[in-house]
């Protein structure tokens, strides 16, 4: 169950929004199911004789009692509240009963009160009611409503386990705001795909994503194409800032303004600040060079990117509290560089995944003394490297990284879990789906030429590596041998061989750098990890000679080869505490 608490000024609009036909006629049979005083609120919905206007007057009347100057700018308080998808239909009554302990735990108007402000509840649809009250009680006075949207929330927790609905998460006065109801009716009526907010908060983590400092954040804001407006002291020092859409205007004709803090309690200006001075990301100059290694710039920052990555996974293993909430920030600023950079066939799921994350950066868990520079600085050359193609070598260090960070989100699961911190970790498993999605588009290209370069090994050389793995990983090889990407591991192994490694020995160094148990498809990672360690290309080329006639070797040490696009899951439904490093 859902509470979402606004305010605003206009009482006949809100009204005739509830009691209209909705904006896909969507609202059916809109009618009063509860009231502070029923006998005294007219419903124009089951009521021929009743009008909207005089409803709005009822509701109005004890703040157009006080003088002009003693009303209150935003007088109309607005909660809808919603069941969870998969709920029973509850009837007109137990609606009654949920905007009467709604309205009393939110101090709007407490069960004996009567001078309490005047409200009522509307129900247009099957899931949901509106509640609606003006903030003036009968006897003048404002009601003491501090932290009212919190006080909804665990009202709606209450009723849940009573009543037997889902069991919600419960807030922890981190998250975001919310777009108003407002909002998003404005955003659909211009065409907007989501409302100015945000789009603002998305573009403002992105500018601060391994940024060095304030200016290159500011600057970074303006070339986004977004209104800068900073707020400066006397001395000219810059106090605050806030930032607008081009075109999103209000009645008079101006500029809309968000705040960072009214994006996101982490994007006001001291906390960007408390960020930065955590330590700038170390950087690297960029010369001109030749187009054939600003073209390869991409690929590297990813592969460095995923080093540092695989560290963040490590720490937070730990019990170290303030390092672990800084990984997980840093990571954050990670995932909105990938994002912002990617190719176009894995930029939307990126994005999804950078801002299902962007939730689980936040917790009450301070992190002034802790330092995240290697992830922003990975960050940082990810964005300074500039877009990648998807393709080639860039193409697979792509998905070499995104495979590590679908672990990094599993450790975050398992870290926010650990501490009771349900909407962190929910938001974390959401960006875990999305950066999944991810690396099934980005992987399937690479790890198709890394399986059928494996396929044409010749049936020894097969073989030789099959023992291998069975000599490292007696355990698990009957396993590896049989999963869709064994094709792969034993090209890379090939290749790795031909660079010079002793594969066994690499293989070892590959499984003692970090736990295998939070991999379902165990192959995939290995590849990636030895390919990182070992320092071999993302791609692999196929070779032009025709395939050897024992391509195709006898069970169970060379299974039949996988089909296309077959690609790593990992699983998030089993995370254990990574063992330490053998």
């Amino acid at each position: 169950m859902v509470p979402d608490v606004s305010t605003g000024s206009r009482t006949y609009g809100l009204l005739a929004y509830l009691y209209g036909p909705g904006r896909r006629d969507e609202h059916t049979d809109p009618h009063l199911v509860a009231a502070w005083l029923p006998e005294l609120a007219p419903d124009p919905g089951r009521d021929p004789a009743a009008t909207l206007k005089q409803l709005t007057d009822r509701l109005d009347l004890p703040v157009l009692a006080l003088p002009k100057g003693r009303r209150p700018a935003q007088h109309v308080w607005h909660c809808p509240v919603r069941t969870a998808p998969g709920d029973r239909h509850l009837t007109d009554a137990e609606w009654a009963e949920v905007a009467r302990r709604v309205v009393h735990a939110t101090g709007i108007a407490e069960e004996g009160d009567d001078k309490a402000c005047r409200w009522i509840a509307v129900r247009h649809a099957d899931d949901h009611i509106h509640i609606v009250a003006t903030l003036k009680r009968e006897d003048g006075r404002s009601p003491r409503r501090h932290q009212d949207g919190i006080r909804a929330q665990a009202e709606c927790r209450k009723i849940e386990k009573e009543w037997g609905l889902q069991i919600l998460n419960e807030g922890d006065g981190t998250a975001a705001q919310r777009p108003t109801s407002a909002e998003r009716a404005k955003a659909e009526r211009t065409g907007r795909t989501e409302p100015p907010r945000e789009t603002l908060r998305e573009h403002v983590r992105q500018a601060l994503a391994g940024a060095a400092d304030e200016e290159e954040f500011f600057r970074r804001l303006t070339e986004a194409g977004l209104r800068l407006d900073k707020r400066l002291a006397p001395s000219g020092d810059i106090l605050g800032y806030k930032v607008a859409l081009p075109g999103d205007r209000n009645r008079d004709g101006d500029p809309i303004w968000f705040p960072g803090s009214r994006l996101a309690p982490d994007l006001s200006l001291p906390r960007i600040r408390q960020r930065l001075a955590a330590g700038p990301p170390d950087d690297e100059p960029l010369p001109d060079a030749s187009p054939a290694l600003r073209a390869a710039r991409p690929a590297r920052a990813r592969r460095d990117a995923t080093h540092i990555a695989e560290q963040a996974v490590t720490a937070l293993a730990g019990d170290d509290d303030e390092d672990g909430a800084a990984q997980l920030i840093g990571f954050g600023e990670l995932l909105d560089a990938v994002a912002q950079t990617a190719p176009a066939s894995t930029r939307k799921e990126l994005a999804e995944a950078a801002r299902a994350f962007e939730r689980a950066t936040r917790s009450h868990i301070r992190v002034e003394h802790a330092d995240h520079r290697a992830l922003r600085t990975a960050a940082r050359g990810i964005v300074r490297a500039g877009n990648a193609l998807g393709k080639g070598e860039d193409g697979g260090a792509t998905a070499m990284l995104l495979s590590t960070m679908v672990l990094v989100t599993i450790a975050a699961i398992h870290w926010h879990s650990a501490r009771g911190h349900a909407q962190q970790a929910a938001a974390a498993r959401q960006a875990a789906q999305h950066l999944r999605a991810a690396y099934r588009s980005a992987a399937t290209t690479p790890m198709n030429a890394m399986r059928e370069q494996g396929r044409r090994l010749p049936a020894p050389v097969r073989d030789r590596y099959a023992h291998t793995v069975e000599a490292v990983l007696p355990g698990q090889a009957d396993h590896i041998l049989r999963e869709p990407g064994w094709d792969a591991l034993a090209a890379t192994l090939a290749q790795a061989e031909r660079a010079g490694h002793d594969s066994e020995g690499l293989l070892h160094q590959a499984i003692e750098w970090r736990e295998l148990e939070t991999a379902e498809n165990v192959t995939d990672v290995l590849v990636w990890r030895l390919r990182r360690i070992g320092k071999l290309p993302a791609t692999a080329d196929l070779p032009r000679t025709r395939p050897h006639p024992r391509t195709l070797p006898t069970q169970p040490r060379s299974p039949k080869p996988a089909a296309p696009g077959s690609v790593v899951h990992h699983d998030t439904n089993s995370i254990r505490r990574p063992g330490p490093r053998r």
